[in-house]
């Protein structure tokens, strides 16, 4: 096992295209996902593991799909990592005050997976990521899953409900930040999340 595991470290530009990014790379390969970790500013750290075939193939998927959607991204494939570095990787959340958030969202083994569509809207500003929640929740028959912020006044807004009608909500977001003048980042729907990817979400 140890000349086969390995861990992929893939960095993206923000929050919103990195869930999008890992989606993609657990569903391609035989990864495992081990985290999205933030160093109190945009970028995200994505963390996979598996054989070293897999992780390089998952990381070199991903970075594909980030540059498709406009975000930056570069990576890094540890093979064989010595226990201390795994531990490293696979460190435990740390609370960041300043954003009220913690800094490394790893998989909730009691969180269960779940078969509905997750709407992500990141913008730079949170006036415009406010109101376009509150359009969207009008406009559709999601639930808010949850806000994040990742510093540098990014915010991500992510619902969920069946396929439909998040793509409708996220539309209509997506409409609302543009009307504001406000910077958006992304706004796109996974349909199904991998069963991993679902257990980092709030």
């Amino acid at each position: 096992m140890a000349e086969t595991y390995s861990i992929a470290l893939l960095e993206v530009s923000n929050l919103a295209p990195s869930f999008m990014v890992t989606d993609h790379c657990a569903k391609a390969a035989n990864v495992r996902i081990l985290g999205i970790e933030s160093a109190d500013g945009a970028g995200q750290c994505i963390k996979l593991a598996g054989p070293t075939a897999d992780v390089q193939a998952a990381a070199e998927l991903g970075m594909a799909m980030a540059e498709r959607m406009g975000a930056t991204a570069t990576f890094s494939v540890l093979p064989a990592p010595l226990e201390v570095t795994r531990q490293l990787v696979d460190s435990k959340p740390v609370f960041s005050p300043l954003l009220g958030v913690y800094d490394n969202r790893i998989p909730k083994d009691d969180k269960m997976a779940t078969t509905e569509a997750l709407g992500l809207l990141e913008t730079q500003g949170l006036v415009a990521a406010l109101h376009a929640t509150d359009d969207m929740l009008k406009a559709s028959n999601v639930t808010l899953a949850g806000k994040e912020k990742i510093g540098a006044a990014y915010v991500t807004i992510m619902v969920r409900g069946d396929v439909a009608a998040v793509q409708t909500a996220i539309e209509v977001g997506r409409q609302t930040v543009e009307r504001l003048g406000g910077k958006l980042i992304l706004a796109d729907v996974i349909p199904r999340p991998h069963a991993d990817l679902a257990k980092l979400l709030p």
